[in-house]
């Protein structure tokens, strides 16, 4: 069973997507299969964009801190 990609760090969710799109590239593969990796490399996108969007944040927030902070 393939772990939950919201568990996965980035980089392990983005090789997974990177295989993915490799065998979906590849082709020769039924239909039923394409849509299930078709399936899963959405949901490995999504935990990537959603883990680019959380270190955009804290960036964003630690940037907002340094602004405030006394000299």
């Amino acid at each position: 069973m393939t772990p939950d990609p919201a568990t996965l760090t980035f980089e392990a969710a983005f090789r997974q997507l990177e295989a993915v799109v490799a065998r979906l590239e590849a082709g020769g593969l039924g239909l039923e299969e394409a849509l299930a990796l078709y399936e899963e490399g959405m949901q490995l996108l999504r935990a990537c964009i959603a883990k680019i969007e959380a270190a955009e944040l804290r960036l964003l927030r630690l940037q907002d801190l340094e602004g405030k902070a006394p000299l």
